[in-house]
């Protein structure tokens, strides 16, 4: 009986779970390796958590938010600052919304996308994406993305500001922007990479709280048609 369970042990761990993980570690995109699990702000203060990474040229990434209905974000400025105030106050739609910027790698997002709900400007879904510096062997970089849910507009807890306020589970926006991908059929691969963050709660640079199961999901993005 021992020979047998040790036979069946080594053939579960030879041909069933080495393969799986030397798949897994052939797969991972180099700038995994040291890509901070927070953001910043520009005075220096955590922002929102790195829930998210897609693989792809940037071509890749525009026409896959956009399938899935995700729009670009208007540059922040005194215009558009004055548009969102206005389409709060009218409760009216702003589906291309600015975001505040934030920082990671010691740089401004790249790019930002948000998805509008229904026609209340206050409540939206977003996400800022960073180019990684890395690419990987097929020469893809790997775009670190923070998603979160604006929940509300109201004053920062920190400069009393006024300001989105997020959504505390920072866990369900990184599921919904993978689901809209998918279903959007823009994604040929989504890998998990469990334990990504060892510190599972705090507050942004507004003080508002996330909490997250550590999580980060990697998706690999379809090429652009043509």
């Amino acid at each position: 009986m021992l020979v047998a369970a040790v036979v069946v042990a080594y053939l579960a761990v030879a041909y069933l779970a080495l393969p799986v993980l030397w798949s897994q570690y052939e797969r991972r995109h180099p700038a995994l390796d040291d890509l901070p699990g927070i953001t910043y702000t520009g005075d220096r203060h955590p922002g929102d958590p790195i829930n998210v990474a897609l693989i792809g040229a940037k071509a890749d990434l525009v026409t896959s938010m956009l399938a899935a209905k995700w729009h670009p974000a208007d540059p922040l400025s005194l215009r558009s600052c004055l548009e969102i105030a206005e389409a709060t106050i009218l409760k009216r739609p702003y589906a291309d919304a600015p975001v505040s910027s934030l920082y990671l790698w010691g740089r401004k997002e790249d790019l930002a996308f948000e998805q509008p709900v229904g026609d209340d400007p206050r409540k939206r879904h977003h996400v800022r994406f960073w180019r990684s510096d890395k690419v990987d062997d097929q020469g893809r970089p790997m775009w670190a993305g923070s998603a979160t849910y604006d929940e509300r507009v109201g004053l920062s807890h920190t400069t009393a500001q006024i300001t989105h306020h997020i959504a505390p589970d920072v866990d369900a926006e990184r599921d919904h922007l993978i689901n809209d991908l998918k279903q959007a059929g823009r994604l040929v691969d989504v890998q998990v990479v469990p334990d990504f963050h060892k510190v599972r709660s705090g507050r942004n640079g507004g003080g508002d709280p996330w909490h997250t199961d550590g999580a980060l999901y990697v998706g690999v993005l379809a090429p652009k048609a043509g």
